[in-house]
């Protein structure tokens, strides 16, 4: 596990709170910005699997 993994997992979480919130407050911009932090999040995400997958030894098959 990443750094990355750590950062998209928060930003992912961070961005569900302020969606919700925007919905619930009726503040469209802060839902939009919500959504936008929660799929930054999973391409943090991504990157750290990336990241783990080059770290793994290669099979000698």
């Amino acid at each position: 596990m990443t750094d990355e993994h750590v950062k998209g997992t928060v930003n992912k979480a961070e961005g569900k709170v302020e969606k919700v919130a925007g919905k619930v407050t009726g503040n469209k911009g802060q839902e939009i910005h919500g959504k936008a932090k929660q799929v930054h999040g999973a391409g943090q995400e991504g990157l750290g699997d990336l990241q783990d997958a080059l770290k793994e030894p290669k099979d000698k098959g």
